[in-house]
This record gives structure tokens, sequence and C-alpha cells, in this order.
């Protein structure tokens, strides 16, 4: 097994924060804008035990009524 050197250093914390930040930032602008086509038909193919209940009120908002 390869041993690999710990990085001891004041900014190794700031680094890591600001890889997850990126990270989420990159997840986030994948998915589709609430209330649009693309996220209607994603939530169609999601499974209803796993919708919050903002979207379920959502999709029946913007899905079905609007």
């Amino acid at each position: 097994m390869i041993a690999v050197p710990k990085i001891r250093s004041k900014n190794s914390s700031k680094i890591t924060l600001l890889v997850v930040m990126m990270n989420a930032a990159t997840l986030l602008g994948c998915s589709p804008e609430v209330g649009s086509e693309a996220w209607c038909e994603k939530l169609e193919k999601t499974h209803k035990a796993d919708w919050s209940a903002r979207d379920a009120s959502a999709y029946a908002r913007h899905c079905i009524f609007g």
C-alpha cells in the first residue's frame, strides 16, 4: 500500500471547503428549473415515494394545473 503524506497547513481546510463548494455548484447547475418541461419529465421518472412535499406541490402547480 502506498503511503500518502498528510498535508498540514492552515489553508488545507480552506482548500477543502472551496473544492466542496465548487462540486455543489456544479451539481446544482445541472438540474432543470422547477416547473420546466424537463423538470416535470424528470419528476415523472422518479418514484413517488422519493418526492418531497415541495416537489409534489410544485408538480401539481406546474405540471398538472399549469
